[in-house]
């Protein structure tokens, strides 16, 4: 039996300023159907088993708005918490997460209660 792999791209492209801040963060996924976009801020993690710690990249754009960037951390945070649930089915502490993403928002006035 031939097995045959499928390899699939995600690439990272971070143009940079004379002091190295990041201006243009752009990104393609051509599985995904994402073909060169633009990015003001991205985070990346990838987990090293053999540490057994997360590896991180953290990029935003100097002209990224505190405003969005207020925004991309709440959506962030949602997502993490559907992830969480996805990966453990653990719904009580899902819950709380989301309860955070809510008193995160109202402080940073994402959302109005």
């Amino acid at each position: 039996i031939i097995r045959m792999n499928h390899t699939s791209e995600i690439k990272l492209q971070v143009e940079l300023d004379e002091n190295r801040i990041p201006e243009r963060i752009l990104w393609e996924a051509p599985d995904g159907d994402v073909a060169l976009q633009e990015a003001k801020a991205m985070f990346l993690a990838v987990w090293d088993h053999k540490a057994k710690e997360a590896l991180r990249i953290d990029l935003w754009t100097k002209d990224m708005p505190l405003e969005e960037m207020k925004l991309f951390f709440y959506q962030t945070l949602h997502t993490m918490a559907d992830t969480f649930y996805k990966a453990t089915q653990d719904e009580k502490m899902t819950d709380t997460m989301r309860d955070f993403c809510e008193y995160f928002a109202e402080k940073m006035d994402i959302i109005k209660k």
